[in-house]
């Protein structure tokens, strides 16, 4: 890969039309590689930030709790800002936590800001970031509203093929993660026993099944299809995809 640390940034997007020369940018943006193990608090609620952090290998779950409950309102993949809307906010109104080890590029945004200000294309691609974020959370919204708890498991699976796809990471058979059950229902919005049932649901139709988080099955195409999976919001594939007019 010609660019180590951000080479999967925007990947199957707006990556494509950007310049050498802004890809040389946004690698240099850079400033040191960080490595955690699982269940690492990478951001509080409310703490102040002067950095944002691009997610090289893992996951990252977006988090929101209560006193007796976890949320986990988004998921991160590589070539991900986990956290780009803390340049513009300084905080963030939810916690970041590492799914699995992970390992992040920092970026300082001093060095940021410096860099959007001076090339608009940059400036234009994290802003496409920002909002892809928000277009994966209103995805995330329409399933707990529209899709029972067996189809929200195997939507939050085919969105991961997608995403792990748009980035060039093929996944042939088994889709392998670091989650929980426990994980799994805080994604979907149900307890831990109807994640558990969801779960039978899927393997009792032959679509998938999953095994301490990964999920294996034989055909993408009916896992997608039960989940009423549509590729669209992730401006990849289908009639959002971004055409070279984008400048």
């Amino acid at each position: 890969m010609t660019f180590p640390l951000t080479g999967e940034f925007l990947a199957g997007r707006l990556r494509e039309q950007l310049s050498h020369d802004d890809l040389v940018c946004i690698e240099d943006l850079v400033g040191e590689v960080e490595e955690h193990s699982d269940s690492v608090r990478l951001v509080e609620s409310g703490e102040p930030i002067e950095k944002s952090q691009l997610l090289i290998e893992g996951f990252v779950f977006r988090t929101i709790e209560t006193e007796k409950r976890r949320f986990i309102v988004g998921l991160h993949v590589p070539g991900d800002f986990i956290d780009l809307h803390g340049f513009a906010l300084k905080q963030l109104d939810h916690t970041l936590v590492s799914a699995g080890a992970v390992k992040l590029g920092v970026v300082p945004h001093e060095r940021l800001r410096k860099v959007m200000g001076e090339r608009p294309h940059i400036a234009r691609a994290m802003w496409f970031a920002t909002l892809l974020d928000a277009a994966i959370h209103r995805k995330w919204i329409q399933t707990l509203e529209q899709l029972d708890a067996p189809r929200r498991i195997a939507h939050l699976y085919a969105e991961l093929h997608e995403r792990l796809e748009l980035v060039g990471r093929q996944i042939p058979r088994a889709l392998r993660t670091p989650f929980t059950q426990i994980d799994l229902a805080d994604m979907c919005g149900v307890s831990a026993i109807h994640a558990n049932r969801a779960v039978g649901k899927l393997r009792e139709l032959g679509i998938g099944e999953i095994r301490r988080g990964d999920l294996y099955t034989d055909d993408w195409d009916a896992l997608k299809g039960y989940a009423h999976f549509d590729a669209s919001y992730l401006y990849g594939r289908g009639a959002l995809k971004l055409q070279d007019n984008w400048a």
